[in-house]
């Protein structure tokens, strides 16, 4: 994970030292914290509140960057902030949504990110348009089979990733156990 194209982000900050420095003060605060995460120790489990917190961070950078061209929708049912997941699992996704679905436009592009319960899983989707005359790099695979493969170290066959082009958006789908941070099921 290239954390947002870093040297753009890093030009984003400087030009606004000056005009907004808290502005830039937060958005260095939220380099920080993505730079951590890229470093954690991806065998442990961490809450997708977490997860969401730090994907948070990282739309706030691309919103520097982009502005009103990327617009993001989240459905995201509170509970599902206490299901464990395997840490970077939503931040790459959004990632390659921004590089993928709203780079190539020159419209405002819409990413769409859910979660919620069915029965004993989470499952979480994410959408983003498709341009397929623009489809550079391949970096999206290699982000999916990543975050497949901690899926599996973690869940085995309980979890699954699968992505599906629906129109002019792309899908990613995720299926997880229902396994929570404290001994409360919900």
């Amino acid at each position: 994970s290239d954390v947002c194209s870093s040297d753009l982000c890093i030009n984003a900050v400087l030009s606004m030292i000056r005009r907004d420095p808290r502005r830039a003060e937060s958005a260095l605060e939220d380099m920080a914290e993505l730079f951590r995460a890229v470093m954690t120790d991806t065998r442990n489990l961490v809450s997708f509140g977490d997860e969401l917190e730090l994907t948070k961070r990282y739309l706030a950078l691309e919103n520097l960057r982009l502005g009103e061209r990327l617009v993001v929708d989240w459905q995201v049912d509170a509970q599902c902030e206490r299901v464990r997941v395997p840490p970077m699992l939503l931040q790459p996704l959004v990632e390659n949504a921004v590089y993928h679905g709203i780079e190539p436009g020159a419209e405002p592009g819409r990413i769409e990110i859910s979660a919620a319960r069915a029965g004993e899983q989470m499952l979480l989707t994410l959408s983003n348009p498709y341009w397929p005359e623009h489809q550079h790099r391949q970096g999206n695979r290699m982000a999916l089979a990543n975050i497949a493969e901690r899926l599996t170290l973690h869940f085995d066959v309980e979890a699954s990733l699968r992505t599906s082009v629906e129109g002019e958006r792309y899908f990613t789908h995720i299926a997880l156990p229902w396994r929570v941070t404290d001994s409360h099921a919900l």
